[in-house]
């Protein structure tokens, strides 16, 4: 089984974002799995606070959720046309190391999705994500891409999905980054 673990940027609790990741959720289909977790409890970053408490216990068991998964999903918003802060804030706290831990995201297939009230989706908060995957030395999925515009008429007031265009997107797009995964996860094994 391919196991993935999707990631809500958003504090919000009718958040698009994290509507989007439950969705996700629904459209695994065989042989893949999709845990869901969210940035809540995940403290702002302080340099002198990680050197004399080490890392808080929500960043750790978040980094565990990661290395038990194959692949990381990021449901990222979008706010001033970049990546929110508290959403680069716990990537920032994810990438500092833990003992007893190795680095969640040397080599793990990671791709980017997000929801937006604009017209243009998260795109340009997808572009920002990209340099700093590529700092952080993820496999970077770029087989495809989804950005929902105008979220507030694709989703229901009890956050579903309701637009079929992208229900269909979004199946597609699950699908194709577990494919990778799984191919990852082999080329892994033969190579050794």
């Amino acid at each position: 089984m391919t196991k993935l673990l999707g990631l809500s940027g958003s504090l919000r609790a009718q958040s698009f974002n994290t509507a989007l990741l439950k969705a996700a959720q629904s459209m695994t289909g065989a042989g893949i799995g999709l845990d869901a977790a969210t940035v809540h409890a995940v403290p702002l970053y302080d340099g002198d606070e990680e050197q004399q408490h080490g890392t808080p216990p929500a960043v750790r068991a978040l980094k565990e959720r990661i290395l038990a998964a194959d692949g990381l999903l990021l449901v990222t918003p979008e706010y001033n046309n970049g990546i929110p802060g508290v959403f680069k804030n716990t990537l920032d706290w994810l990438s500092r190391p833990t003992p007893g831990l190795p680095d969640v995201f040397k080599d793990r297939p990671v791709a980017v999705i997000g929801a937006s009230p604009g017209g243009f989706g998260t795109i340009l908060s997808q572009n920002h994500w990209l340099p700093v995957l590529r700092a952080l030395g993820t496999r970077h999925w770029s087989g495809g891409r989804l950005l929902v515009p105008r979220a507030g008429s694709v989703f229901g007031a009890d956050g579903t999905l309701q637009d079929e265009a992208v229900r269909r997107q979004l199946s597609d797009f699950v699908q194709g980054f577990a494919a990778f995964v799984a191919a990852t996860a082999l080329a892994r094994q033969e190579n050794g």
